[in-house]
């Protein structure tokens, strides 16, 4: 059974840092592709980051153009865990944030694209 679990979420003030993780169990992580999407209130949910699969893949990552140059997205395949790493956030990043999974390769960015996903996790940017 696949499972993914997001956290690290909180309150923080802008221009601080969170790190997000993405506890993944039940496939063979080495083959997916992760990706982080998020949800702010009214609005659609939209990818942030995705890092490619290293089984047929190069693990190179993918950003949105809002967050290109403050997060950055890394996975350790020994703990099948995915991180998001966010600096320099901005009150307009507070969202719910979502991992999400699909056995493929490349970067894929549309939330249709992914087979499973997790919870989420709420991150408050405001001082």
């Amino acid at each position: 059974q696949v499972q993914l679990v997001e956290s690290g979420g909180g309150l923080v003030q802008p221009g601080g840092s969170l790190r997000l993780s993405c506890a993944t169990s039940g496939f063979i992580f080495d083959f997916y592709a992760v990706g982080w999407f998020r949800q702010a209130p009214g609005r659609e949910r939209e990818g942030v980051a995705c890092i490619s699969g290293t089984s047929g893949g190069d693990g190179s990552a993918w950003y949105a153009g809002p967050v290109r140059g403050r997060f950055t997205i890394s996975r350790d395949n020994a703990k099948n865990t995915v991180y998001l790493q966010m600096n320099s956030l901005k009150p307009e990043d507070t969202a719910v944030y979502y991992c999400a999974a699909v056995p493929r390769g490349g970067w894929p960015v549309m939330t249709y694209e992914y087979t499973d996903w997790g919870q989420g996790t709420q991150v408050t940017v405001s001082s």
